[in-house]
């Protein structure tokens, strides 16, 4: 399938409806780029996306999928991390409540507010401690949409168990992880950057100046490029690219914490979500999702082995639940566990000798000595500081490319993000422009793709225009788009990252899914043209 990823790659002439060739060149276009960034996690395309919106030439690879480890195997939280106060972390979480607002306005229809229910245990935290945490969070960083905290008191309506009468609510934000990294992916892309997915950097070394690099797709081909400088943005394998592609010695070690989430139907009503406090001094969050289920995380254990393999075991699983169940009246048990899902955060490696205490703050490491070209390479970070580790990363280059323009995402929308102000208004327009569109399909386009959903309609006149349906709201229309424009290529990719519907869609419709994919050839995908702007406006 390595020939559909290469071939389906759209320039952003294409996505405009613009001209381009239905069978770009499989090798990169530009002879030496400016910068060569190794790794598709968040930090990578974010790296990347604000390179090419500075002006510089950019090529990204990944190995995998986008986002086909860590980045899609988070919390999905945007947020502050109350908890890292008391590891006195304050410049991480000032940076981190900061940006909460940024990526609110990035990506509204990816991002939103989301109110959480600490329940107060008096043997585990004082209160005067929690009222002066969560004084610090509503103070510390910026807030202009996220409501202050407040003192609750339960009554006998609550989900909480009786014995648990008050608590406490504060705001962070919800996160679509594998979108946010695909969205800044495609800004890359739409600034002129080249992002090679199922490509992997097999060595790179430095001669006269430059980067050489030395990359080979899934199918066993093999290319090279130059660049003027290389970033390191690899996660889990950051200390392994140096050291097996680079034959350089890792100038810090990194710890694996492995953390795992389980996903259960709806333990409650409501759209808020609950941080429970356990008597090992850690926190659990139970967080709504997609409307049917509540999702359960995280846990921290140290990891040792591949990365790639990570599971959930049965004492994480055990664990997340005995915290659930000291909280809540409905008991959960194993059978109850619709998807697990594990990933491991690739930490700064501090001495802590607790995996909790492992800072989740960024280190960036660069190495140029004499005329030899920069190596970037980026330890640790977490996903809702991103922006901010691509700003200190495109800040440490900057010797190197004088004519850069300045910092440009704070206040750019991420794709999608344009013209429009909330997912509902926007599903609204959707079925008033598409009246025989499906309300329950705008809703999620409209959480999925925001106003490039428009580019979705486009050209179409009726329900039976979206193609072959595979269940759960899935159709063709949409698996072409996501093939042609988002790097998609396999069931997974789908199902799991460009949209969560995995979790929806049967056996017997993941198999025809798998059996379009094999038949799609590039002469069959439509081209995905601008949005007609009557129908947008009907």
């Amino acid at each position: 399938m390595m020939w559909l990823a290469e071939c389906l790659y759209l320039s952003r002439q294409r996505i405009r409806g613009e001209h381009s060739m239905q069978h770009p060149p499989l090798a990169p276009v530009a002879e030496i780029y400016d910068l060569a960034v190794v790794g598709g996690g968040i930090n990578g395309v974010g790296i990347a996306a604000d390179a090419a919106g500075r002006g510089l030439s950019v090529y990204l690879c990944e190995q995998g999928d986008l986002a086909q480890h860590t980045s899609s195997a988070s919390s999905k939280l945007v947020h502050g991390g109350l908890r890292y106060l008391e590891h006195y972390e304050l410049r991480l979480v000032r940076e981190a409540l900061a940006e909460r607002e940024v990526l609110l306005n990035m990506a509204p229809h990816i991002v939103a507010p989301l109110r959480f229910i600490l329940p107060y245990r008096p043997h585990l935290r004082p209160a005067w401690m929690i009222r002066t945490g969560l004084f610090l969070y509503d103070h510390l960083g910026r807030r202009e949409r996220l409501a202050p905290s407040r003192r609750l008191r339960f009554g006998a309506d609550s989900p909480l168990k009786a014995e648990i009468t008050q608590g406490f609510e504060y705001s962070d934000c919800w996160v679509d992880d594998a979108r946010l990294v695909v969205l800044n992916a495609m800004s890359a892309r739409e600034h002129g950057a080249h992002i090679h997915t199922r490509t992997r950097c097999v060595s790179a070394r430095h001669s006269k100046g430059l980067w050489h690099l030395h990359l080979e797709r899934a199918d066993g081909s093999r290319y090279s490029l130059r660049a003027r400088a290389l970033v390191n943005a690899a996660g889990p394998w950051v200390t392994d690219f140096l050291r097996e592609s680079l034959r350089q010695r890792p100038a810090h070690a990194i710890r694996l914490v492995q953390g795992s989430h389980l996903i259960v139907p709806r333990l409650y009503d409501g759209e808020h979500a609950y941080i429970l406090q356990n008597d090992d001094r850690r926190i659990v969050f139970v967080i709504p999702y997609l409307e049917q289920f509540s999702l359960i995380g995280t846990t921290d254990r140290e990891y040792r082995g591949d990365p790639a393999q990570v599971t959930v075991t049965e004492e994480e699983i055990q664990y997340l639940l005995a915290v659930v169940n000291r909280h809540f009246k409905q008991q959960l048990q194993a059978e109850d566990i619709r998807h697990r899902y594990a990933g491991v955060r690739p930490l700064c490696d501090d001495e802590s000798s607790d995996p909790s205490a492992i800072t989740r703050d960024y280190t960036l490491v660069l190495n140029a000595e004499g005329h030899e070209p920069p190596l970037l390479s980026v330890f640790g970070g977490k996903l809702t500081t991103y922006r901010k580790l691509a700003e200190a990363a495109l800040a440490e280059l900057a010797p190197w490319f004088a004519r850069m323009k300045p910092a440009w995402t704070h206040d750019a929308r991420l794709p999608g993000g344009e013209d429009m102000s909330t997912p509902r208004d926007l599903a609204e327009a959707l079925c008033t422009g598409a009246p025989w569109l499906p309300e329950a399909l705008a809703r999620r386009w409209a959480h999925s793709y925001g106003s490039r959903s428009w580019t979705l309609l486009h050209g179409l006149h009726g329900l039976a225009d979206l193609g072959e349906h595979f269940g759960s709201g899935l159709y063709a229309r949409e698996v072409d788009y996501l093939i042609a424009v988002e790097w998609a290529l396999s069931v997974e990719d789908i199902l799991w990252r460009r949209s969560k519907l995995g979790l929806f869609l049967d056996a017997q419709g993941q198999a025809r899914l798998d059996d379009y994919l094999q038949r799609q050839t590039p002469e069959r995908l439509p081209l995905f043209a601008a949005p007609d702007a009557t129908l947008r406006q009907a």
